[in-house]
């Protein structure tokens, strides 16, 4: 099938059906923002779970299925289409709120979070790969950060409503009736998106997919020395959220804090990295893509750290909205370098590879942090993840090219 003569690429020819995409993407962000501020709560209270470890179990379970989710989705993108992609997302969503609601168990919120990180893989990534499907190598950086600032403000807000929500009428119906409300919303704007396969077939000029999916996916993780660094930047990116979803919480309950106070803390680190985002996609285009990287990383280890060595309400909000500072430097950012860097019929695929690191950051996260809060205390597990988050950012300083687009350097 040939491109249309009536398509052409970039954010402006293409605003109506890109606001329509940013705003499903921030129901996929508001879904899983109403667990940021609950789910370790709820752990406590209503199912009496003590070990950090097995807590943090519904974080591994989520992580390893948005992980691979995001592995096949470019895949299954290119051989259905896009659109078919993104609703698969939205139907796996729909049943989670009624399985927390309902569940006489742990093991009922692990499984929910198993078709979480479902829907998280499929309509995130989907949603990521159109919007670079519908403005070209230009304006990537500013897309992705809309993209990545839609769904994170929404995470923050959906933290806050949800944290409000459980402190005044309990963790369970209220905040799970808002996340149903949120994916049913989210599946029903999505019924409208346009499918951008043509988009692909436009700007790669007949050129084809050369490399199977196992070749591909050692390239990126391994061979190629730009992708790999972004590759092992995702992970422990995504080491360190999964640390502040799921440990921080348990963290500042054990000093007194509570619903209302974590559900703030839950919100302030995700509305800084949203909001922060309109900003550093655009920034990333006009002064390249590694400097914001090794930069964003190193704010985040400095805060994570401060989380320990500066205890208290005011000091943790601080320390929040640095992590959030560093988040929004790193993340549009890491999306547009594996973007630039790949081929172009290889690009969704690539970009799921990447994701697929990215998003297994979750489950290494909830291990590592798990396993040494359980035998060293808290501290210890914090002080951790913020020292590989540092030397994370050495490897990009060390390794990672410069892949901002030429013309956009020419033109800047």
């Amino acid at each position: 099938m040939k491109a249309s003569n009536s398509i052409r690429l970039g954010l402006r020819a293409n605003w109506e059906q890109f606001a329509l995409l940013v705003a499903i993407n921030a129901f996929v962000g508001g879904v899983v923002g109403v667990e940021r501020s609950t789910l370790a709560p709820l752990a406590e209270n209503d199912f009496h779970l003590s070990s950090s470890a097995a807590i943090l179990s519904f974080l591994i379970s989520f992580g390893l299925v948005k992980a691979a989710s995001n592995l096949i989705a470019g895949g299954l993108a290119d051989r259905f289409g896009r659109r078919t992609v993104l609703l698969a997302g939205w139907m796996a969503a729909l049943p989670v709120p009624v399985l927390v609601i309902l569940a006489p168990s742990w093991g009922w919120i692990v499984f929910a979070n198993v078709l979480l990180g479902l829907n998280q893989g499929l309509a995130w990534s989907t949603t990521v790969n159109m919007k670079i499907d519908l403005v070209g190598p230009r304006r990537r950086g500013f897309a992705l950060g809309l993209n990545e600032a839609s769904g994170y403000l929404a995470v923050s807000a959906a933290a806050a409503v949800a944290g409000f929500l459980a402190a005044n009428h309990g963790i369970r119906p209220g905040p799970y009736l808002l996340a149903e409300g949120l994916a049913a919303c989210g599946f029903v704007l999505s019924l409208f998106a346009r499918d951008t396969s043509p988009y692909v077939e436009l700007e790669s000029a007949g050129a084809v997919r050369t490399q199977s999916l196992g070749r591909l996916a050692i390239e990126v993780t391994f061979h190629d020395r730009t992708m790999s660094s972004a590759c092992q930047a995702g992970l422990v990116n995504n080491l360190n959220d999964g640390m502040a979803w799921a440990l921080l919480p348990l963290f500042f309950a054990a000093h007194g804090l509570g619903l209302r106070e974590i559900g703030l803390l839950a919100s302030t680190y995700p509305a800084i990295w949203g909001a922060g985002q309109l900003g550093t996609g655009w920034i990333s285009d006009h002064i390249g893509r590694k400097p914001l990287i090794v930069t964003g990383l190193t704010l985040q280890s400095f805060a994570i750290v401060g989380f320990v060595i500066e205890p208290g309400f005011i000091w943790w909000i601080a320390e929040s909205v640095l992590l959030g500072a560093g988040t929004a430097l790193v993340y549009p950012t890491l999306l547009a370098v594996v973007s630039d860097a790949a081929r172009t019929p290889e690009r969704a695929t690539s970009v799921g590879i990447y994701r697929f690191w990215r998003d297994s950051g979750y489950a290494a996260g909830a291990i590592i942090a798990g396993v040494i809060a359980d035998a060293a205390g808290f501290p210890a597990a914090i002080i951790t993840v913020a020292c590989l988050t540092g030397l994370s950012g050495l490897v990009v300083a060390v390794r990672m090219r410069e892949t901002m687009p030429q013309e956009t350097r020419t033109s800047s």
